[in-house]
């Protein structure tokens, strides 16, 4: 676990890195790229939201078979 949680801090900074490098090198206007990331976090939300329900309903959904298994 501890390395698994070594990794994802060496992830997470190197994204952060990243960004903050492509934001301070990025030819286009600041409206532009703000519209850009706006339209970006909307779109990575949207799938994060979505993710997370289909993983509760099956979680939901494995919760009642084991619940239906133990009844019998």
């Amino acid at each position: 676990m501890r390395r698994f949680s070594s990794f994802m801090t060496g992830v997470f900074w190197g994204a952060l890195v990243g960004s903050v490098t492509v934001l301070l090198l990025t030819p286009e206007s600041g409206d532009e790229l703000r519209s850009k990331i706006n339209r970006r976090t909307q779109t990575f939300r949207d799938e994060v939201q979505q993710a997370y329900a289909a993983r509760v309903a099956q979680l939901e959904a494995e919760l009642e078979q084991l619940r239906s298994q133990v009844k019998k």
